[in-house]
């Protein structure tokens, strides 16, 4: 006889369309039941319940962290309000799921990860298409050498165009996080990281040095920008993001013997399983590697923090993203928003 693996009761903090996202995603779970919600207006709490099915919302994140049926929180708020949430639900012994960025800079980063550390519970950054096998694929195709020895790689997610900018936007708002680098940019940065790590043998790659530079609008917030990683090995990476241009969201690695390319490596489709696709050119030949997905890239992530969590870990295994892979995206990020003159309320010495 099969034995039922328990499922891992989920509290969803904030109801954003991510939070959607999520809570879409785990009404589909095999190992995740959604049984709470919590925002800052009970009225919006009991929105998202009904829509969602949850049983119990509350008008107060802190009833949230309260309620003892809640054994993971999926940290949902706007960008500068992670660290709080994520270390005050550390702290009510609760594991955490952090939406990416995990914080708006490296030292909150490390506030996160020593609560989750002094409390013993589970925390993940939530980059969702970390968790999808498509990205596993891509670090064991690096790692076989099927390229030769990695020297490039160009990586890109942007969105937008036009002149419209509504500055009480959480996108053009530096008091909300925004920004291409903090909303979109860190996803390029963790996937080269990543790639490069598998080139070096290693789980991830911290760059060794980073050269940047954006457009800094009149809100204060980077609305595209670029950015040169440089690491061991003299692996190169080119980054780039945007929020008022189309960029081609693709991810391309160039090696001694031939390229490869991800049409699709973000993952970002919130209703239908994505199945990935992998494009080698080497040796004269180009063959497509398909990878089969039967759920959503947020489901995957549902269950990779399940999993880790029944088995006792505090931490998932890479490819997803474990706790110092976070700190060395944050830390990257940081030199990236330096060099493109990117300043949040969280970086003043006042904040800290």
């Amino acid at each position: 006889m099969k034995r039922e693996t328990k499922m891992l009761q989920w509290g969803i903090l904030s109801t954003g369309k991510i939070a959607h996202a999520f809570a879409r995603a785990l009404s589909r779970s095999q190992t995740g039941r959604l049984v709470a919600v919590g925002s800052r207006a009970r009225s919006s709490a009991d929105a998202f319940a009904d829509q969602w099915n949850v049983p119990r919302r509350h008008g107060r994140y802190e009833d949230l962290l309260a309620d003892d049926a809640v054994q993971a929180v999926y940290v949902a708020t706007p960008h500068p309000m992670h660290a709080e949430w994520s270390v005050r639900a550390a702290a009510a012994g609760k594991h955490v799921l952090c939406e990416k960025p995990l914080a708006m800079n490296r030292a909150e980063a490390d506030r996160i990860a020593a609560a989750a550390r002094e409390n013993g519970v589970f925390l993940m950054e939530a980059f969702m298409y970390r968790c999808h096998p498509q990205t596993a694929e891509l670090a064991r195709l690096i790692r076989a050498g099927t390229i030769g020895e990695v020297r490039m790689i160009r990586a890109a997610f942007g969105f937008g165009g036009g002149d419209a900018i509504d500055p009480a936007s959480r996108l053009f708002d530096p008091a909300l996080g925004g920004g291409g680098i903090m909303d979109v940019g860190c996803y390029p940065v963790s996937m080269s990281r990543l790639i490069a790590g598998a080139a070096l043998g290693r789980p991830f790659a911290n760059p060794v040095a980073v050269a940047g530079a954006g457009r800094v609008g009149r809100t204060g917030v980077d609305e595209w920008a670029a950015a040169v990683l440089r690491f061991e090995g003299d692996i190169i990476a080119q980054v780039a993001t945007s929020l008022r241009c189309t960029l081609e969201n693709t991810v391309e690695v160039y090696g001694s013997a031939g390229r490869l390319a991800v049409p699709d490596p973000w993952l970002c489709d919130r209703e239908k399983p994505t199945t990935g696709r992998i494009v080698v050119s080497a040796g004269g030949k180009t063959a497509a590697h398909e990878v089969a997905a039967a759920q959503t890239s947020f489901a995957f992530e549902a269950d990779v923090v399940a999993r880790a969590v029944a088995a006792g870990r505090v931490e998932a295994a890479s490819p997803a993203m474990t706790w110092e892979d976070s700190l060395g995206n944050m830390a990257a990020l940081d030199a990236w928003r330096a060099a493109a003159g990117v300043v949040y309320p969280a970086d003043r010495p006042a904040a800290a």
